[in-house]
């Protein structure tokens, strides 16, 4: 049984409600497609399930190599997971900081009502979280070093709910930091303002906010099934079409929809994009960027293009000067 032992940490995000990939989550995220595809796309039975198992998208190149990076990644995070930044340091450290502050008084606010301490203290977390990524995520596609990282991501020519793990490691360790970042933030502000008042409203163990984005269908932003919302819910929340036209390769879409589950971002910021009835898209890189299949490439070029622009960089700063 040793074996199962050691493939166990491969597949725990599987098990873990707190991922995406649980198979809860995927379980539902299948049934809204079903839904979708059968009451509003008006589709008969045998063609939602062809249309929802598509062998042409989960056995594609690109889906296989996926599914080849997710482990690959899951080794990489194995070892290197140990060695990155908790935010229960940042915590400690922004903590102690506020102490040291003579303007702000430690448990001003523990006297406020727990449950809106609570709803506070939820929603806060997820709005940070979010604002986050979205800007980590804008980030990676302006400036060229972070965006030879992040092609990895856009390099997939299908989506498939294993594509969001289809990224190079060190755009899974810059995420990780962010992470932490984002609520080894908010942890000790409200526990300096709220005291012990201070938790989590939880579905299993995961923020409640962040339960209704998974059970609501976010695997299916990386999927072939292109589910859209009404316009104005569009503006608030991402919808699964809105996310595939931002892997997609017209130069339209560019650049938009950077948000993970909140739109309100893209929306202030002057990315957004609405989804566009019917939109038959095509997904991945030109020619010249990395391919999609291609392992060592797709591992090894983020490197060298990294190199070229560092390159460019310093002979235009010697001209300069």
């Amino acid at each position: 049984m040793d074996w199962i032992q050691t493939l166990t940490p491969f597949f725990a995000d599987f098990a873990d409600p707190k991922k995406r990939i649980f198979v809860g989550y995927l379980g539902l995220s299948l049934l809204i497609a079903f839904l979708w595809l059968l009451f509003i796309k008006r589709q008969s039975f045998r063609d939602a399930v062809a249309r929802v198992f598509d062998r042409k998208v989960f056995f594609s190149k690109s889906a296989l190599a996926d599914y080849q990076i997710f482990f690959i990644n899951r080794v990489f995070t194995l070892f290197v997971s140990p060695l990155l930044i908790t935010q229960l340091a940042i915590a400690t450290a922004i903590y102690f900081a506020l102490h040291r502050q003579s303007f702000v008084v430690p448990g001003l606010f523990e006297d406020v009502n727990k449950p809106l301490v609570v709803a506070a203290f939820s929603t806060t977390l997820f709005m940070v979280d979010d604002l986050t990524k979205y800007w980590l995520h804008r980030w990676m596609h302006r400036w060229p070093p972070l965006w030879a990282i992040h092609k990895v991501h856009h390099s997939a020519e299908t989506l498939t709910p294993i594509t969001v793990y289809r990224v190079h490691p060190f755009e899974g360790v810059l995420y990780a930091l962010r992470s932490a970042f984002a609520q080894g933030l908010v942890l000790p502000v409200f526990i300096f303002g709220f005291g012990n008042t201070v938790d989590l409203y939880t579905v299993v163990g995961v923020n409640v906010l962040v339960f209704l984005f998974h059970v609501t269908g976010s695997n299916l932003r990386h999927s072939h099934i292109n589910i859209s919302y009404w316009p104005w819910l569009e503006r608030l929340l991402i919808s699964p079409a809105q996310h595939q036209l931002h892997h997609s390769t017209a130069e339209r879409h560019f650049d938009k929809n950077f948000g993970a589950a909140l739109a309100i971002w893209d929306w202030l910021f002057g990315s957004l994009h609405l989804s566009e009835k019917d939109e038959d898209l095509t997904f991945g890189l030109p020619d010249k960027e990395a391919s999609a299949t291609d392992l060592i490439d797709i591992y090894f070029r983020p490197f060298s293009d990294i190199w070229r622009y560092l390159k460019r960089r310093g002979q235009r700063f010697l001209r300069v000067r």
